[in-house]
């Protein structure tokens, strides 16, 4: 069942002699409106992140009560029904992933980068918010694909996506030790992806953009998101110890992957449940 919001979002809506600039003002906003509402979880969590005051509220430490505002917001999305049970499953998966990937990055040995903040709930010296920036992207991508009505065409074998996106997460990991091999599965997602398009519906008509361009556009935004938090303190990098400068635009292609491999979930997913048969 759908939230009174996103019936009004996905309903079909009667044909109207649109052209020229007309069709274009309608078409952007409701691209923008789904944009929004598809970003929702993402937005409020972020904007949470760079609002709250550093030392916290109530006796309660910064990364305390992010963590509480995330687990909130989740809460209420899916009993307002903006989110279902099967995608709320999802999130929890990209939170195991993120938080996975954070404790390796944050370990004694690698400390590729930190959170200087006290915290109750830090685990292996990353606090259990931190996941639900990775579960952010895991959201938007959710969520854009129902109020879009997102079909993939040209999508590559299913096992050969998977191998590369395994591929990916685990270079987050081995570049420490035997080098760093982002750009060769690079290639290999642009090859896997060449013909990839997607379909999407803004309005009533469907229009199409290759997704290694959307790979390509998340990965921006996580890099400038990346860049305003680093700014407000919620984590830093080694060179930014001192004072605080711009993240390396080198990080872009890192996330660009990384909405590689949250794609391959998400699509994974989608593919195995709609082979699975359920009796009515």
């Amino acid at each position: 069942m759908l939230s009174a919001l996103d019936a009004r979002l996905l309903a079909t809506p009667t044909p109207q002699p649109l052209s020229g600039w007309r069709r274009f003002v309608v078409e952007l906003a409701y691209f923008t409106v789904k944009e929004a509402r598809a970003c929702l979880f993402a937005g409020l969590f972020f904007a949470a992140m760079f609002l709250m005051p550093r030392d916290g509220l109530f006796g309660l430490p910064r990364y305390d009560l992010l963590l509480l505002f995330a687990l909130a917001v989740q809460t209420w999305m899916v009993w307002t029904k903006l989110e279902t049970v099967d995608e709320l499953k999802a999130i929890c998966l990209f939170h195991a992933v993120g938080f996975a990937l954070e404790a390796f990055k944050v370990s004694g040995s690698i400390q590729s980068w930190s959170y200087p903040d006290f915290a109750y709930t830090k685990v292996l010296g990353v606090p259990l918010f931190s996941g639900f920036m990775y579960a952010a992207v895991g959201s938007y991508m959710i969520q854009a694909w129902r109020l879009f009505d997102l079909r993939i065409l040209h999508h590559p074998p299913y096992w050969m996506a998977v191998t590369v996106a395994l591929l990916i997460y685990a270079n987050f990991f081995t570049h420490h030790y035997i080098g760093d091999y982002r750009w060769y599965l690079a290639a290999c997602a642009l090859g896997l992806y060449a013909r990839t398009v997607v379909v999407f519906r803004p309005y009533d008509r469907d229009r199409r953009m290759p997704l290694l361009l959307a790979f390509v556009l998340i990965g921006f935004f996580i890099w400038l998101a990346e860049n305003i938090s680093t700014f407000y303190g919620i984590w830093k990098y080694p060179n930014q110890l001192g004072a605080w400068s711009v993240v390396h635009v080198g990080k872009w292609s890192s996330w660009s992957l990384l909405a590689v491999m949250t794609f391959t979930i998400i699509a994974g997913l989608k593919h195995i449940k709609s082979r699975i048969h359920v009796p009515e």
